[in-house]
């Protein structure tokens, strides 16, 4: 099933998503990781019946990255806490066209979600039904006419990277959604590190993994070496 597991414990499973993946099951009926990664536990250690896995989170389909699931109900109820309560550390990698204003800054907007289409719009004053979304970056490598931004979400609202660089004409390379050029069904963000309190053993988690780059991306040579 090509998982690629970082860590598991009786706990928890960290697993680096790929492109295309959906963590959770949608209405394009696609077989949802979180059903990958069920099968895999039944498998491994031989159980009958349901597989209990809880999601804690979220990424984009185009996006890959972090993600962690837990596997018993106390986990699930622990890391749903932190997630909520933002006792959690996430970073991301994202290539985006000009270079913004500031190398480093944080953004605010007010997010509404459209759900018909499945995007969201950033509002500088809250609008009706908008939640606030926040988080900071800063510029660490300048590629041709590209920037390599490194941001720290402070919300998890839908499609929030993507939707409040694309609102200051700063687009997601290969985010064609929010006007980004570029092919394929990638797009240049990356859930890159995560940490977190391990919520039985309660020790400090981290995890960082490099972005998965595949042909078309010849704007991205060497960010590997960052």
């Amino acid at each position: 099933n090509n998982l690629q597991i970082l860590h598991e414990d009786n706990h928890i499973i960290v697993i680096n998503k790929r492109v295309g993946d959906i963590v959770q099951g949608d209405k394009t009926g696609d077989k949802p990781l979180s059903d990958v990664v069920k099968e895999y536990i039944k498998e491994k250690y031989n159980k009958p019946g349901d597989v209990f896995l809880g999601v804690v989170h979220r990424l984009d389909r185009p996006t890959t990255g972090i993600v962690v699931f837990a596997k018993t109900s106390k986990a699930l109820t622990r890391l749903n806490e932190t997630f909520k309560n933002r006792e959690t550390q996430k970073t991301y990698w994202a290539v985006v066209k000009n270079c913004p204003p500031k190398e480093k800054d944080t953004l605010v907007h007010f997010l509404k979600r459209n759900t018909k289409n499945n995007t969201s719009k950033a509002h500088s004053k809250e609008v009706p039904e908008s939640k606030k979304a926040s988080l900071s970056y800063q510029v660490i490598k300048k590629l041709d006419n590209y920037y390599v931004l490194e941001i720290d979400l402070h919300t998890g609202r839908h499609h929030q990277i993507r939707v409040q660089f694309s609102s200051r004409d700063h687009s997601i390379y290969g985010d064609q959604k929010y006007g980004g050029r570029g092919h394929g069904k990638q797009i240049a963000l990356w859930a890159y590190s995560l940490s977190f309190i391990h919520p039985v053993s309660k020790e400090r988690m981290e995890f960082k993994v490099l972005p998965e780059i595949n042909g078309t991306w010849k704007i991205l040579e060497g960010i590997e070496n960052l």
